[in-house]
């Protein structure tokens, strides 16, 4: 049984590569996926989350992800998530390998976002607004860039100093990287903006946002935890997400504008529908789209799939 690393996971993670793989993934369909999500608090009163995600391709593999997410590890010198992903062979039930847990998440997260920004952001969005600069940020940013010409990308932070390091690390000649103080003036200049925080309440309004632009809402996990405002909704009408399941009843960024009746449950689109032709994506240049990630087994088995195949090959 062969192990992945951290550094693997990055070394092997072909971005356009891995979005097509998950594209495919979504068209083609998941014969299984499951989740759980078990929540308590921590000895110094903070709160830790345990997710496993499973999923299974018939004939082919299978596999699960735990995903250990505490949010509050930043202020302990530790990342957020922590985690382990195992793939078996689908028709034997052998043990095929491991891969790192986090740098699996950061890969496939991000690919994931690029899958519907494929979709439903403009062919020729060049302006990305990064919101947070945590440690799904930079991958984030890498994965949009890769499907779409992106050469000018701001980040915003509550702590700006975090934002500029950031943006220091990924300024290049050619793909510039800025630190942006105010988001109001960065989000209404902005052809994608990607939200990845713990935030209880929206850092995104609607009324920042220009015509065509598309929102790509990673951090919302939970029911108590919001990225955008309910303008966005209003402005969208429509509601991307990647899998009903993790999204529906688990996210903030559904469950207030589905209960507020801002969006109704007829508005959501999953990416399975999307990828497979059976419901519209983007209807014009000015239409602005939003889609909210929530995760899915079916995702990191793909994302696993394909690290394993290219490792092999190597």
């Amino acid at each position: 049984m062969r192990f992945l690393n951290r550094e693997e996971v990055y070394r092997l993670a072909d971005y356009p590569a891995v979005i097509d793989t998950m594209a495919a993934m979504y068209a083609n369909g998941c014969d299984a996926v499951d989740r759980m999500i078990l929540s308590q608090p921590t000895a110094d009163g903070d709160q830790g989350d345990f997710l496993l995600q499973s999923a299974w391709l018939r004939g082919r593999a299978f596999g699960v992800k735990i995903a250990n997410v505490f949010p509050c590890n930043e202020k302990r010198g530790l990342p957020s998530i922590h985690g382990l992903y195992v793939l078996f062979d689908g028709n034997t039930g052998e043990a095929l390998g491991c891969i790192d847990g986090s740098a699996e998440t950061n890969v496939k997260t991000a690919c994931n976002s690029a899958v519907a920004s494929r979709f439903l952001a403009l062919p020729d969005a060049s302006t990305m607004l990064m919101m947070g600069a945590g440690e799904l940020a930079p991958y984030l940013i890498a994965a949009h860039a890769s499907i779409r010409p992106i050469r000018n990308v701001m980040i915003w932070n509550r702590t700006t100093e975090k934002a500029k390091a950031l943006a220091a690390r990924l300024n290049k000649p050619g793909f510039r990287v800025e630190a942006v103080t105010d988001p109001a003036e960065a989000a209404s200049q902005a052809d994608i903006i990607s939200c990845a925080t713990y935030s209880t309440e929206p850092i995104l309004k609607g009324e920042w946002l220009k015509a065509g632009a598309h929102v790509d809402l990673v951090g919302s996990y939970r029911p108590d935890l919001r990225e955008s405002n309910d303008e966005v909704m209003r402005k969208a009408r429509r509601l991307f997400v990647d899998e009903r399941s993790s999204t529906v009843e688990i996210s903030g960024d559904v469950i207030e504008p589905l209960t507020k009746g801002l969006v109704r449950l007829d508005d959501i689109i999953d990416l399975f529908e999307l990828a497979q032709g059976r419901r519209p994506g983007r209807r014009s240049d000015d239409e602005i789209t939003v889609f909210k990630s929530g995760g899915g087994g079916h995702e990191d088995l793909a994302t696993a799939i394909f690290l394993f195949e290219r490792a092999n090959s190597n």
